[in-house]
């Protein structure tokens, strides 16, 4: 007979994966007698799950529907952690989206309300892209304070490390936060900024938030209405059809395992054993030439001609450099 408390998960779980249980099945599912399944459905109760038990030719038990679960004790750390790892498997693309949803909604109605108010301060688009860099570190108190401001719409001024190259002291940041959105393992806040009079994109990594924030507006339509599309836009140069700029197809003299390995957006068709074609794009013609001459390898342009004008100017610039 297995231990009390993983025969009360084995039960609950039973008693949670359909609606009428005999109790006489659930003896022989658990493999224990029928005084025991009625000792543990006490047990059960006294831990505050709603069994009931009903009678008849086979009568048993049932989890009455629609009742909450007991209360679930988390400090703040561990609901902000459990918020924004549910909010983020949404749109991990692993197949659990649905799931990781009624997760978060079934976790948000047993918190108790200070914890529920929380969580819903705490709204993540999440932006999905292979990592091929370390992702920096960002503190949990900056993410708090970032969507606390989106959620009650306040002018939000903050410090942007990095954004003068000189060294010299700017001005604090102003902008109208709008969402708060991860894109390639790194956390950002996208946001109107006042004194640009334009949408920006920040890295939350750089923000020291100031207190107090401003006062509140009235959020702005963002362009196209969709938040992953527009931020995809953003990092791409893209001019809002979804996809690069520029776009352009070669013929390496590499074998097509080892093109892929290093390339991912791109697309790779082995042609050989050590060849193989390449259509990959980029913010920029000189950028795409760049971006395929660090395969070290002898390149054959199909097209289009804008590209191979990249490649010449590079050369030239290149050779310059060598001189």
């Amino acid at each position: 007979m297995p231990k009390t408390s993983a025969r009360l998960l084995a039960l609950l779980s039973l008693l949670q994966a359909r609606r009428d249980w005999p109790g006489a099945l659930l003896a022989e599912r658990l493999n224990i007698s029928p005084r025991t399944v009625r000792r543990d459905v006490e047990r059960l109760r006294e831990l505050g799950y709603p069994i009931v038990a009903f009678k008849g030719p086979d009568g048993g038990y049932r989890l009455d529907a629609g009742s909450e679960l007991p209360p679930l004790l988390f400090d703040d750390e561990q609901a902000v952690a459990l918020a924004i790892a549910l909010q983020i498997a949404t749109t991990s693309g692993a197949g659990i989206e649905e799931a990781a949803a009624r997760a978060l909604t079934t976790v948000r109605q047993v918190m108790p309300a200070r914890l529920r108010h929380r969580i819903d301060t705490l709204q993540v688009t999440a932006v999905e892209r292979p990592a091929t860099r370390p992702d920096p570190r960002v503190d949990s108190g900056v993410l708090m304070a970032l969507s606390a401001a989106v959620h009650a719409c306040e002018v939000l001024r903050f410090d942007y490390a990095g954004a003068d190259q000189d060294g010299a002291e700017t001005p604090p940041r102003r902008v109208q936060p709008h969402h708060l959105v991860t894109w390639s393992g790194r956390w950002y806040l996208l946001a109107w900024d006042l004194d640009r009079d334009d949408w920006r994109i920040f890295r939350a990594d750089r923000i020291t938030p100031r207190t107090p924030t401003g006062p509140r507006f009235t959020p702005r339509e963002l362009p196209g209405g969709d938040v992953a599309a527009f931020v995809t836009n953003r990092f791409q140069g893209s001019d809002g059809s979804g996809d690069w700029l520029c776009r352009g197809e070669v013929i390496l003299d590499l074998p097509a395992a080892v093109v892929s390995r290093y390339t991912r957006d791109g697309v790779v068709e082995e042609l050989g054993p050590k060849r193989c074609r390449l259509v990959l794009g980029s913010w920029s013609w000189p950028g795409l030439a760049a971006t395929i001459g660090r395969f070290d390898a002898d390149i054959e342009v199909v097209g289009p001609a804008e590209l191979k004008n990249a490649f010449a100017h590079l050369a030239r610039r290149y050779a310059d450099a060598a001189g």
